[in-house]
């Protein structure tokens, strides 16, 4: 069986893993290098060096006309796709014998989109999975193959989750892609009316507001932006990224405040109280939030309307 492999990111790579133990993987197709990080150093993909370490040939299109060159070079049987970051079209859908089959964060219907992970911790969903579906053109559409469900930790992040879904979705790959391609398993269709959408998040969404949101979806929108874009607020006219933090059983200071209390840094929100563990003020590297406090000696930090 020859593969050609799409996807970019670091929860993709498992999943070409995957397929190298169940197929002959010709290619693999990432977005290009791009500048990354605080110093915007311009890297390959993540999947783009794990494809070079295990010397498979790697193409890197720009533009939807040079991708369909590419999976049009690889005379595949079928693609696989984990977190490409790209519309594919119908066209380059039709190129590989068996089609291109997706490997999606969440339990379809639910959450089709660009953010499935996210919307789930925001949702305050229990539990997700993975769905291993046949790809068409809708956004997350096609006929579904397999899933696989994971409950939720309370402690969870999308980065966390992130990881364990991208190992639940290799073994998906691995357990059922060769019959799929043998013709020895039949997709379903989705339920339609089940659907909800996953939108992309964007910065000025992880915006938080303990002053007016209640304590339990502050927590949730912690654990849900991150690592990226990260949940900040204004505290003295500078932006204040809250990286981590717990719900704690307190009496809470005002809505919207941080005290220091018995060793802790202690932030208000509507209807309870959070744990502040690490922050991260603007210009600076994330810090001990107590340490962060103590910069301020002590004194009430009030998070801020922009």
């Amino acid at each position: 069986m020859r593969t050609v492999f799409v996807g970019t990111p670091e929860e993709a790579v498992p999943t070409l893993a995957a397929l190298l133990g169940i197929s002959e993987v010709v290619m693999a197709i990432s977005q290009p290098a791009r500048p990354r990080g605080r110093g915007l150093r311009v890297d390959s993909s993540p999947v783009e060096e794990a494809a070079t370490a295990w010397d498979i040939p790697v193409r890197t299109p720009t533009n939807r006309a040079e991708l369909g060159e590419a999976v049009a070079e690889s005379e595949s049987d079928v693609a696989v796709v984990a977190a490409y970051g790209r519309i594919v079209s119908g066209r380059i859908l039709a190129m590989p014998v068996a089609g291109f089959v997706n490997v999606h964060f969440s339990l379809l219907p639910r959450w089709r989109g660009a953010s499935p992970v996210t919307r789930a911790l925001l949702a305050g969903d229990t539990e997700t999975g993975v769905t291993l579906m046949v790809m068409d053109e809708g956004l997350d559409t096609g006929p579904m193959l397999a899933t696989s469900v994971m409950p939720i930790r309370p402690t969870d992040t999308t980065g966390t989750l992130t990881a364990r879904l991208a190992g639940s979705g290799a073994s998906l790959v691995a357990d059922h892609l060769t019959a799929f391609v043998a013709g020895d398993l039949s997709a379903r269709p989705q339920e339609d009316a089940l659907a909800t959408a996953a939108a992309k998040v964007s910065v000025e969404e992880a915006f938080l507001d303990p002053a007016r949101h209640g304590h339990v979806a502050i927590d949730r929108a912690i654990r849900a932006f991150h690592p990226r874009p990260g949940a900040w607020g204004m505290v003295d006219g500078a932006r204040l990224k809250v990286l981590s933090a717990s719900p704690m059983d307190a009496d809470p200071p005002a809505p919207g405040t941080v005290e220091l209390r018995d060793g802790d840094a202690v932030l208000g929100a509507v209807g309870g109280a959070l744990r502040l563990i690490t922050v991260q003020p603007e210009g600076k590297a994330p810090m001990d939030a107590v340490a962060w406090m103590n910069g301020r000696r002590g004194a009430t930090a009030r998070f801020e309307r922009p």
